[in-house]
């Protein structure tokens, strides 16, 4: 499932938030609402980059969602293992928030331990899935750049020729055939390595 979420991300945080890709909405929001600064490219990219600790873990930019999903998989992990009964799940959200993102949730079920459907399914040990996915986006990524070291100049000129090509090549193609360590090293060379995100964090937020 991480890599599945892999290729959520792979769209909507490595291909959709990059400033190349950003650029070309400027064009296409100015002919549906016209010309406006608020559609600069530059201000459109700050306004998808905008790092703000929030409640809600779907809202969350990329920076701050894997403080949502420590909290999570801590909290489950904990039930799981029998250290933690349901009736303490409250608290403890509470206090991780405080920790990890400097956010009250005081009373607050609706959105706290209550705004995911995951739990309620009893969909359990799913959450990680969502970081790793985005450590495996942030290494696709950095796989693409060395075979295709003007990546980023061709999405600034609309060309994505290069990403798709990459992912049905070397992860669509393949899909379920392989171990996920095993894709992931046939895929870029390594198994996965959150070294790929960090650097991906560092280069675009600071």
């Amino acid at each position: 499932m991480a890599i599945h979420e892999s290729q959520s991300l792979s769209f909507e945080m490595q291909l959709g938030s990059h400033p190349g890709f950003v650029a070309q909405l400027t064009p296409l929001l100015n002919d549906a609402f016209g010309a406006q600064p608020a559609f600069e490219p530059v201000n459109l990219h700050r306004l998808m980059t905008r790092v703000k600790p929030g409640l809600i873990r779907v809202d969350a930019d990329e920076v701050t969602y894997p403080a949502h999903i420590i909290v999570r998989y801590e909290i489950e992990r904990a039930l799981i293992e029998g250290e933690i009964e349901a009736d303490d799940i409250p608290p403890l959200w509470d206090a991780k928030m405080a920790e990890l993102l400097g956010l009250d949730t005081r009373g607050n079920f609706k959105d706290g331990p209550m705004q995911d459907v995951h739990w309620p399914s009893g969909l359990f040990g799913y959450f990680p899935c969502y970081s790793l996915g985005a450590m495996y986006a942030a290494q696709w990524f950095a796989a693409m750049r060395r075979v295709t070291p003007d990546l980023d100049a061709r999405i600034a000129r609309g060309d994505f020729a290069p990403v798709f090509d990459w992912l049905r090549q070397h992860i669509w193609k393949s899909a379920s055939r392989w171990t996920t360590d095993e894709l992931a090293t046939r895929a870029s060379g390594e198994p996965l390595n959150p070294a790929h995100f960090k650097a991906h964090l560092h280069a675009r937020y600071l």
